[in-house]
């Protein structure tokens, strides 16, 4: 059996999975508009999550779990499916007055990776938080 991971440990792995993100992200998006964007989110879940945890009187280890699963999840959503979402976002950004039309397979990905991570979490979370 093994022992229940410490608050600590939780900081650690949110700050090596931020890491990740961070450098998944920079060499997922086109462009220094989306790079920016990609980039803020870690900021923006500092900000929301821990409040909104803190109100809710969730852990600071649970906060780090669901922080560190939230930031995974677009790693593992995006970094497949990088270089068509790529292109999409710089035709996009190009041409902002045209819709860029929708990659079938990318949507089918990013919806079917989305729902396995959230299931993942759920089934993960007896055993890690």
């Amino acid at each position: 059996m093994h022992a229940p991971l410490t608050t600590d440990d939780w900081w650690l792995i949110a700050a090596g999975v931020t890491v990740v993100y961070m450098a998944a992200m920079y060499w997922c998006m086109p462009t220094p508009k989306a790079k920016r964007r990609a980039f803020i989110a870690p900021l923006a879940g500092w900000i929301f999550l821990l409040p909104n945890a803190a109100i809710k009187g969730y852990s600071v280890s649970h906060t780090l779990y669901f922080y560190s699963c939230a930031l995974l999840m677009f790693v593992i959503m995006l970094v497949p499916v990088a270089k068509r979402v790529a292109s999409d976002i710089a035709e996009q950004e190009a041409k902002p007055w045209d819709k860029v039309p929708r990659n079938t397979f990318s949507m089918y990905w990013m919806f079917g990776s989305a729902t396995g991570c959230i299931a993942g979490v759920v089934y993960l979370w007896p055993f890690l938080a």
